[in-house]
């Protein structure tokens, strides 16, 4: 992890870290604020704690999103102070849900924008001078145009990876693909890697080709406290905890120091809390094989 952030990731750069609730790489953003990288722009469609712990560190200069909060629990403490503060030390570029996988599928499909209707009665354009309107050719209708999103790096979490980069995901998905087809670079972070044989004994279940991908890290437990579906559960007491350990600088700071400035990496992070693997371990649930014959 340390050599693939130190030689993809630079000061300046537009960063995504993607992930729906499920497969967030906290490894990754852990080192990157230990390696101390500044002024990133952050892209993501629903930034939550990881992008809290980044801004809140320092890194960041600039957050595009759709929505940004603790799931369920309430607000991005370092976030709100951030945005809140006198002049602001972050900027924002706010869009939909959906505003923002246009401007990923625009930039993985290599077009400039992409159109949309979902902006109609909303306040959002008057706020964000990058949501425009296009007229269709073929109807004559206005429609509203989003610009392509083309990041400098995507980091993906993944449950396997081969050492070509051939990365399979399965459960929850979000606009992985699309990132990693947008984005310059590409980081894959893997719970395992596994031989080209596995992965071609299961060609759907691979969405991003080896081709799109610049780095390759095995990191067991790398997306903690978020999931990974078939490996470990989602930490939701952590999410409840980080609303009062966030909610004051210093708690924040102390979190920092401890879990991590204070480690060296994600091995020596999961020593710090012996407890995880056992509270939670996926159990086993097998889904049913199918026949691709030959």
């Amino acid at each position: 992890m340390k050599e693939a952030i130190s030689s993809l990731v630079h000061d300046g750069d537009t960063l995504l870290i993607e992930g729906f609730t499920h497969l967030i790489c906290f490894a990754a953003g852990h080192e990157i604020i230990r390696q101390g990288r500044k002024d990133l722009t952050l892209a993501r469609l629903t930034p939550d704690l990881i992008y809290d712990q980044i801004i809140g560190a320092g890194c960041a200069k600039k957050m595009v999103f759709s929505w940004a909060g603790n799931p369920g629990v309430g607000s991005l403490h370092s976030f709100r102070r951030a945005v809140e503060s006198r002049p602001p030390q972050l900027q924002t570029e706010e869009y939909s849900h959906f505003g923002m996988v246009a401007r990923l599928s625009a930039g993985a499909a290599n077009l400039p924008f992409w159109p949309l209707r979902n902006y109609a009665g909303t306040d959002l354009p008057g706020a964000n001078p990058s949501i425009r309107t296009v007229r269709c050719p073929f109807t004559g209708e206005e429609l509203a145009a989003v610009p392509a999103l083309r990041p400098d790096i995507a980091i993906i979490h993944a449950q396997r990876a081969d050492e070509a980069g051939n990365t399979q995901i399965w459960g929850l998905l979000g606009v992985q693909k699309e990132a990693c087809f947008a984005s310059k670079k590409v980081i894959v972070v893997a719970e395992e890697i596994v031989g080209e044989s596995v992965i071609r004994s299961d060609p759907n279940r691979t969405v991003i080709p080896g081709f799109k991908v610049d780095a390759v890290v095995r990191e067991p437990w790398g997306a903690h406290p978020s999931y990974a579906q078939g490996y470990y559960d989602r930490d939701n007491r952590f999410y409840t905890e980080w609303d009062s350990i966030s909610r004051q600088p210093e708690g924040f700071k102390r979190y920092l120091d401890e879990f991590v400035y204070g480690v060296k990496d994600r091995a020596e992070y999961m020593k710090r809390q012996p407890d995880l693997p056992g509270r939670l371990k996926a159990k086993e649930l097998i889904c049913q094989g199918v026949n691709y014959g030959y």
